[in-house]
């Protein structure tokens, strides 16, 4: 792989509005947020929605919405959470493909998170990959944890190829409970994935950011970065918003002669379905 993906997770459902002005949690905010990283090269988007008093929600309306909007403002490849937040219910969590992304995430198995348990047991995650077989949305496999592998290694044989026959994985380390955010880590998990497995990324969450962002792309992964995973640009500085880790990110690709790919290349590269409207006459 001679460029790099870098897809921006710029809310969470974890960070509170108050502590942190910066973290975009309405639409408009959301809108410049994801032109904004576009410019500085990201190419795909992993939205967390807020609703009006700025807390997690999986609401159909602000997910159709956040979607429908960031599609006809950029070219990003639109990706919505099926995690929420830790605290919102399995049924519900299936309800985000109602929202027509074009991908999602399918954590690989319950993981320890910080305080709280992230549940997503077999069932769930083989009814959620079922589902986006049939809507035609590219999941994304995340993988907090090296048995996460063997959970999408059953998926994969029970159910077959995701739609678009493309598999790409997310690595995310640094969640307390999860895999520690080291370059150690990472290649563990790197060469336990299956040889379905076309492109994978890696998510260092807070001080992990840095260490595992120059392993994926020295192993020739690609990157997830944005506020949702870090909001420390460097040691007692805060990050001025999402853009800016994005830029850092591009930068390192360059640097590693691995320039960040356009949307229509990383479109390519997961073999999204192509869900933007054609330009009126």
């Amino acid at each position: 792989m001679t460029g790099t993906l870098i897809t921006v997770a710029p809310t969470g459902a974890e960070l509170d509005k108050a502590d942190h002005p910066q973290l975009p949690t309405t639409l408009d905010e959301l809108v410049a947020t994801a032109v904004d990283c576009e410019a500085a090269g990201a190419s795909l988007i992993h939205l967390h929605l807020r609703d009006t008093e700025h807390r997690p929600t999986l609401d159909g309306g602000y997910l159709r919405a956040a979607v429908e909007a960031v599609r006809e403002t950029t070219d990003l490849v639109v990706q919505l959470s099926t995690g929420g937040s830790v605290h919102d219910p399995l049924s519900q969590r299936l309800t985000v493909l109602d929202a027509d992304p074009d991908s999602c995430s399918l954590t690989c198995g319950t993981t320890n998170f910080g305080d709280d348990v992230f549940l997503n047991p077999w069932g769930f995650m083989s009814d959620l990959y079922v589902l986006a077989q049939e809507r035609e949305v590219v999941p994304e496999f995340e993988i907090f944890d090296l048995g996460h592998v063997w959970s999408m290694r059953r998926l994969l044989d029970r159910h077959g190829l995701p739609f678009g026959g493309r598999v790409h994985v997310d690595l995310v380390t640094g969640v307390p409970g999860g895999m520690p955010g080291t370059p150690q880590a990472v290649m563990a998990a790197v060469q336990a994935l299956p040889p379905e497995v076309t492109s994978w990324s890696a998510t260092g969450i807070g001080r992990a950011h840095l260490p595992v962002l120059a392993t994926a792309l020295a192993a020739g992964g690609h990157l997830r970065v944005g506020m949702e995973d870090n909001v420390m640009y460097a040691k007692d500085r805060e990050v001025s918003g999402n853009a800016e880790l994005v830029a850092r990110a591009a930068t390192f690709a360059e640097l590693m002669q691995r320039p960040p790919l356009s949307c229509e290349e990383t479109r390519a590269l997961l073999a999204v379905k192509d869900r933007r409207r054609a330009p009126s006459l």
